[in-house]
């Protein structure tokens, strides 16, 4: 019975340390969820401001019909987890992007994510994992855009679309597709009144450099909404879990009651039959 009480005194410690990582994980992940939304209210002001600088380069140029993707077949970013312990988030992005997902036109963020689409049998064409820190989005973003720059420059690629998680309160996480290209320019109001820039480039060369900028700040946005979700959901999963630690270890406690009860027990029944033994004896 002794060997019986060291077992689950040696399981109750090894829960109870098991508990304390998944504590210190749920804060690193709150930590980096709390940063990136930080992130996320600057990037938003910086696409705001090109937002308000392409309609203002547009009003310079005659308005113009957006053509069609033709025949050109789509190409989609995927934003999933870089890490476990994040639940389902992965398959989420993957079940919204679709079944008939092209390989060729793939490109995958997140080391996780890719695990999870080659368990699907789907390898992206292009892959990098998402980084440690909400910091390296920004690098990041230029490695995206420069892929699909890339593709676009080699012919084939037309719409480009991004999905993404977002995290919003009450509501909980949920998959976003974002386009990316091309960008809708009907959307986007021209300037009105309050005085116009002064352009020393043509207007056409001005645009394509603001729309870059666009570009970059929409994959952050997206980088950094993913970013934050997947810590998120890492939060909610080890708050899960915490609670079957929990669980366990009442389970246990309540165990380790029991079994010291019954070995206070037996120790009684036999010091009084020792007792009573050398009394019968005398």
């Amino acid at each position: 019975m002794t060997g019986r009480l060291a077992e689950i005194n040696a399981r109750i410690e090894g829960i109870r340390q098991l508990g304390s990582v998944m504590n210190v994980m749920r804060g690193i992940a709150s930590a980096r969820a709390q940063q990136a939304r930080g992130q996320l209210a600057a990037v938003e002001r910086y696409a705001a401001g090109i937002t308000e600088a392409i309609g203002r380069v547009l009003s310079f140029m005659p308005a113009r019909a957006e053509g069609g993707a033709g025949q050109h077949r789509p190409a989609l970013v995927l934003f999933c987890a870089e890490q476990g312990f994040a639940g389902a988030f992965s398959e989420h992005v993957l079940d919204a992007a679709g079944g008939g997902l092209d390989a060729a036109g793939l490109l995958l963020i997140g080391t996780r994510g890719l695990a999870v689409a080659r368990e699907r049998g789907v390898t992206p064409a292009w892959s990098r994992p998402l980084p440690a820190h909400s910091a390296g989005i920004p690098r990041l973003a230029d490695e995206i855009a420069q892929a699909l720059y890339q593709r676009i420059a080699d012919g084939g690629v037309g719409r480009i679309d991004a999905l993404f998680c977002r995290f919003e309160p009450g509501r909980g996480i949920g998959v976003e597709r974002l386009r990316l290209l091309p960008v809708d320019l009907a959307g986007i109001p021209r300037a009105g009144g309050g005085g116009m820039p002064v352009l020393n480039l043509a207007p056409e060369e001005v645009l394509r450099g603001l729309l870059a900028d666009y570009l970059h700040a929409q994959l952050c946005s997206a980088g950094l909404h993913g970013f934050a979700a997947e810590n998120q959901a890492r939060m909610e999963a080890m708050a899960a879990a915490r609670q079957q630690v929990e669980r366990q270890l009442e389970s246990l406690e309540s165990a380790q009651r029991v079994v010291r009860q019954e070995e206070i027990t037996a120790e009684i029944i036999e010091l009084t039959a020792g007792e009573m033994a050398s009394r019968a004896i005398i």
